[in-house]
């Protein structure tokens, strides 16, 4: 069965997933939205018939799937009226930062499933592992970029502009405190926190790091504390470190393009709930 998809946002990751579906057969485009209509008019891509002018109507296009792409706000404004009808995969899932939306999300995914691509979080299964047996202790992630490919808010914009020369932590942290200022950057960190859902956003640790000298990578740490005597130094410990190509300015490594694809396509199946895939 031809599963139909429809996209919200449609910048450099929302184009190469039209690019995708178009180009597969086992998938295809119900419809495509964007804050800026005349991008979609514009593309050879998008047919004039699948273009979503109102986020409120998109039932009518009948989506199997929904992929928000765009930003936290689609999320809070349309995700449990879209989980009424139709599966829904959060590109943007700092979003569930906000404690009472994550609830009511949880609440309405009863007869359809919520997705959340693990993007750059590597680890992710094995993580939710020790996570559903209680016995993961920590966990934190760190992302290295370049101070261009970083968008932030508030104070730590601030801080992010001043840096010139050196190497800089501009944040180290909860999870939960992090993801309202650095909603576009942060998604892997959001990911985590739910696959680590013993800890959740609190207790999850997050550190970005704006460094100048880094112009052709994102670096993204994971480190993991499990089962044993953490205080002792005893306890089972694994950091990985995924360098994944980007220029300076780009927000999403090239390689994250893919994952996300893969998470698009496994998110099917999998029955009401939240799923992490």
């Amino acid at each position: 069965m031809v599963r139909r998809v429809g996209i919200i946002g449609y910048g450099h990751l929302g184009q190469y997933l039209v690019q995708q579906i178009n180009s597969r057969s086992d998938v295809e485009l119900a419809f495509v939205w964007n804050r800026t209509v005349s991008a979609l008019k514009e593309s050879r891509q998008i047919r004039p018939e699948q273009i979503l002018e109102d986020v409120s109507d998109f039932e009518k296009y009948r989506a199997d799937l929904v992929v928000e792409v765009a930003h936290p706000s689609i999320t809070q404004q349309y995700g449990p009226d879209i989980l009424q009808k139709a599966d829904y995969m959060i590109g943007s899932p700092t979003a569930l930062a906000d404690a009472d939306l994550e609830a009511g999300l949880r609440s309405a995914a009863t007869n359809h499933g919520l997705y959340i691509p693990s993007g750059a979080f590597w680890g992710g299964d094995d993580i939710k592992k020790m996570a559903d047996r209680g016995t993961l202790q920590a966990l934190k992630v760190t992302m290295t970029k370049h101070p261009s490919s970083f968008k932030l808010n508030g104070h730590l914009n601030v801080k992010n502009d001043q840096v010139k020369d050196t190497r800089t932590v501009l944040y180290d942290g909860p999870v939960r405190e992090l993801c309202p200022l650095a909603p576009n950057n942060v998604n892997t960190m959001a990911a985590a926190a739910l696959a680590a859902h013993n800890l959740g956003f609190d207790k999850v640790q997050g550190s970005i790091v704006a460094d100048p000298e880094l112009r052709d990578w994102h670096i993204v740490e994971v480190e993991v504390w499990g089962p044993g005597d953490r205080a002792a130094g005893s306890a089972f410990h694994c950091k990985t470190v995924r360098s994944n190509p980007a220029t300076a300015g780009h927000v999403t490594g090239s390689a994250t393009y893919a994952s996300f694809l893969s998470s698009m396509l496994a998110a099917n199946g999998k029955g009401a709930g939240v799923h992490l895939c």
